[in-house]
C-alpha cells in the first residue's frame, strides 16, 4: 500500500464520522471475465469488513443467463473472509450470510416476486389487505437489508439493483473499472460516505 493509500484509511479510521455497515457493490458479467476479477473482489471484501462493514451485497449484471451457472459456482468458492450466500434467477431463499450475491436477480424480478407471493397468500386467507405494509414486503425479499452505500463502478448509472431496498442508500460512482479498482478507490468511497449528511428520503 502505497503512501497516499495509508494517508486515506488514516482519515478514514481518524474521522469521527461513521462508515457504512452494509456496502454494496454493482459490478457486470463482463468485469469477471477481466483477469484477476475475482481477486478483486476478494480484497473488497477484506477491505471492506476491515473498515467497518458488517455485511457486503454483490450484484453482478448479467446479460446471457446462459453464463449464470458458472457464475453462480464460480462465486460461491471464491476466497471470502466470512460466509457467503449465491443467488440467481428463481431463486427465493432468503440470503442471510454476512456476504451476499446476486447473479442477474433483478430488483424488479426480486420485487415483482415478493408481491406475487403477497397475493397468493391474501387469496388463500392467510393475510388480508390491511396485514400488507413495508415490513410484509421486506420479509420475502430475497436479498431483505438495506444498504447503506452503493458503489457503482465504470459508468454512472445503476442497473437493475435491489430496487426497494437501495432507496435511502448513498450512491457513489467511480470512472474506474472493476478491473482497476484498487483499495484506495474503496477507501474514496468510504470518505465520500463519511462526509455526506444522510437524510433517508427527509
Amino acid at each position: 500500500m502505497g503512501v497516499y493509500d495509508h494517508y486515506l484509511a488514516l482519515r478514514v479510521r481518524r474521522d469521527g464520522a461513521p462508515t457504512p455497515d452494509h456496502v454494496a457493490l454493482v459490478i457486470t458479467e463482463r468485469d469477471l471475465l477481466e483477469q484477476g476479477a475475482y481477486g478483486t473482489l476478494s480484497d473488497a471484501f477484506a477491505w471492506a469488513f476491515d473498515y467497518g462493514a458488517e455485511r457486503v451485497t454483490v450484484y453482478v449484471s448479467v446479460l446471457d443467463e446462459a453464463a449464470v451457472p458458472t457464475l453462480e459456482r464460480e462465486l460461491a468458492g471464491i476466497d471470502a473472509p466470512r460466509e457467503v450466500a449465491v443467488r440467481g434467477p428463481g431463486d427465493t431463499e432468503r440470503a442471510d450470510a454476512p456476504i451476499q450475491i446476486s447473479v442477474g436477480l433483478g430488483g424488479k424480478h426480486e420485487f415483482a416476486d415478493a408481491v406475487q407471493s403477497i397475493a397468493e397468500s391474501v387469496d388463500s386467507g392467510d393475510l388480508t389487505p390491511d396485514d400488507v405494509d413495508e415490513s410484509e414486503i421486506e420479509s420475502r425479499l430475497v436479498f431483505p437489508d438495506e444498504p447503506d452505500l452503493v458503489v457503482k463502478t465504470g459508468a454512472e448509472r445503476l442497473s437493475d439493483f435491489m430496487i426497494w431496498q437501495s432507496v435511502y442508500a448513498e450512491l457513489y460512482f467511480t470512472d474506474v473499472n472493476w478491473r482497476d479498482f484498487r483499495k484506495r478507490d474503496y477507501l474514496r468511497a468510504i470518505r465520500d460516505y463519511q462526509n455526506r449528511q444522510r437524510r433517508f428520503g427527509r
